[in-house]
Parts: C-alpha cells; sequence; structure tokens
C-alpha cells in the first residue's frame, strides 16, 4: 500500500492579497521539492472533492457556515474581510470546501484496502477555525470535518488527533472539548498568537506549550512526556494531523528552532503508534509553514515517514 496525496488546483484560487503570508505558492514549493526529491513517484495522486453543507455542519454551527457560502465574493478582485487575517476572494469558497474535502476522501481511503495513509496537500489550512468563527486563516476545519466524517460514517469510536503547528489549535480544541471519542494532542509557542491552550482543563486534551526558542530536543522531550503515552492508552483506531510546519527555524511566523529531523521524528512516532493501535491508519492535513523552502523539504520528509521509507 502507498499514500494517497490529495489536492485540487481549486486550493490554488484562494489569494488575500500579494503580501498575505498564506499564499498559493505554498503548494508549489511543496510539489516542486517532491519532484525533485523523488517522492512525487511514489504516491497515487486524487483529486479532493467538495465538502458538502451537511459535512461542514457536522463540527461547524450550520448557520456560520450559511455565512461563508453567503460571503463569497461572485468577482474577480474582490476581498470579503471574514476576521482580521482572514479573507476571503472568488476562489476562496471552493479551495475552503476541497480542504475539508481532502480530509474527508483521505479518511475513505485509508479506511479502505488501498492505502494506509493520506497527505492532505491543501489550503487554506483549517486548525484555527472555531465552530462558529473562522481566524487565522482558515474558514472550515478541515482536520475536524475528517475526523467527524469518520465516527459518522466509518463507526470509529476513537480518533486521536495531532497539531504540532507552532500555534494553538484552537478551532480544533473548541469543537471537540469533552467529545471523549476524540483526543487531541496540541503543541505550540506560548505566549503566542491566539493566545489559547496553557490553561486547558478537559480530559480528551492534551496541550504542551512551550516557550519561544523552543528546539527539537525541547520538543521531543515534551512530546515522549505528555503526548505519546496518552496516545498510546487511548489505543485510537485512526490518526489525523494537524501538519504545520511554522516551527522550523527558518519560519518566521513564530520563535520555534526545529528542523525537518525534528518532523521526521514526530511522524516515525505517529506512525509506529498508527501500526501499533490503528491498522496502520493515518490522515495528514497541511495546516502552517510560510517559509517556501523549508515547508517544501518538511512536507517531503513527512510525506517520506508516512510512507515508512524513513
Amino acid at each position: 500500500m502507498n499514500l494517497a496525496f490529495i489536492s485540487h488546483p481549486d486550493c490554488h484560487e484562494h489569494r488575500m492579497g500579494a503580501h498575505h503570508p498564506e499564499q498559493p505558492e505554498r503548494l508549489d514549493a511543496i510539489r516542486d521539492r517532491m519532484i525533485a526529491s523523488g517522492m512525487e513517484m511514489l504516491v497515487t495522486h486524487y483529486d479532493a472533492p467538495l465538502a458538502t453543507f451537511e459535512q461542514l455542519a457536522r463540527v461547524h454551527d450550520p448557520s456560520y457556515v450559511r455565512s461563508i457560502f453567503d460571503a463569497a465574493p461572485e468577482v474577480d478582485d474582490v476581498l470579503v474581510w471574514v476576521d482580521g487575517d482572514t479573507a476571503m476572494c472568488q476562489g476562496t469558497l471552493a479551495a475552503a470546501r476541497r480542504a475539508a474535502g481532502a480530509a474527508i476522501l483521505g479518511v475513505d481511503l485509508v479506511m479502505g484496502d488501498g492505502h494506509h495513509a493520506a497527505f492532505c496537500c491543501v489550503r487554506p489550512p483549517g486548525h484555527h477555525a472555531e465552530r462558529r468563527h473562522a481566524m487565522g486563516f482558515c474558514f472550515f476545519n478541515n482536520v475536524a470535518v475528517g475526523a467527524a466524517h469518520a465516527l459518522a460514517e466509518h463507526g470509529l469510536e476513537r480518533v486521536a488527533i495531532i497539531d504540532f503547528d507552532v500555534h494553538h489549535g484552537n478551532g480544533t480544541e473548541d469543537i471537540f472539548t469533552g467529545d471523549e471519542r476524540i483526543l487531541f494532542c496540541s503543541s505550540f509557542q506560548h505566549p503566542y498568537y491566539p493566545g489559547t491552550g496553557a490553561d486547558t482543563k478537559a480530559s480528551n486534551i492534551v496541550n504542551v506549550p512551550l516557550p519561544r526558542l523552543t528546539g527539537g530536543a525541547e520538543f521531543r522531550a515534551a512530546v515522549e512526556q505528555s503526548w505519546l503515552p496518552r496516545i498510546d492508552a487511548f489505543a485510537p483506531q485512526l490518526i489525523m494531523i494537524s501538519a504545520g510546519f511554522d516551527g522550523h527555524a527558518e519560519d518566521d511566523m513564530a520563535h520555534f528552532n526545529l528542523r525537518e529531523a525534528d518532523y521526521a521524528w514526530i511522524t516515525r512516532a505517529l506512525h509506529e503508534l498508527a501500526k501499533r493501535h490503528a491498522g496502520e491508519r493515518i490522515v495528514s492535513c497541511l495546516e502552517g509553514g510560510y517559509s517556501l523552502s523549508a515547508l517544501g523539504r518538511c512536507v517531503s520528509t513527512h510525506v517520506d515517514e508516512l510512507i515508512g521509507h524513513g
């Protein structure tokens, strides 16, 4: 079985202005590095479907979903700002629905017989999108939509969502707090945007706030102490990943000092847990990562570990 690589041309059509860090070129950098590293030939490509209103409304308030559908501009060169850093253009709604749809397709594929893992190479990202709010470049919470699909359509009882983006996955926490079918683990720089997560008390949430300038040794020690035992005890039937690479030392969106080897290490650790408990099933969704060269290298490394070549 090889890895399903899910994307769609519509994901290039979401644009929030020439100087916005969440740009279409992020996907180009990933594809270029996949080709240069030889990884492109080792995956099977799929087009992401459009998530339906009903699929999105499993994790978002229906009135919020409707407001995003209604806010979408119908002409070029118009931006509708739904949050201080999050805007919609004519292509945004389709891109956001494809990004959420990729997570749904990824779940369907790994629950079948053809693939043990899927990587959703999509934008906009999703982990800041709360049940009723867009923020942090995110409209729909892609990984949450995928997890809810796994529960509703595949009858799973335990799904672990692991978020190693440098920013706290506040949206995922907002959606799943108190839902014991979901174990949510998030590491993040603190204090930093969005300023949440350090005081969470919910039993199904494992947050790891880390100080600025955190490097690989500190990150690995925190994960080994806080995440891995909880995931092992939870015995998930599926692992989903919010794969943000903006903690890389070359990324100026935050102040971590992680390297490709650190992302390889956490991916390998999650892969081993998936083998032990989940029939090796992993669905990973792209979140942050804004230094284009570092992003391409990190995703290629991440995919390599998901395949099992590390």
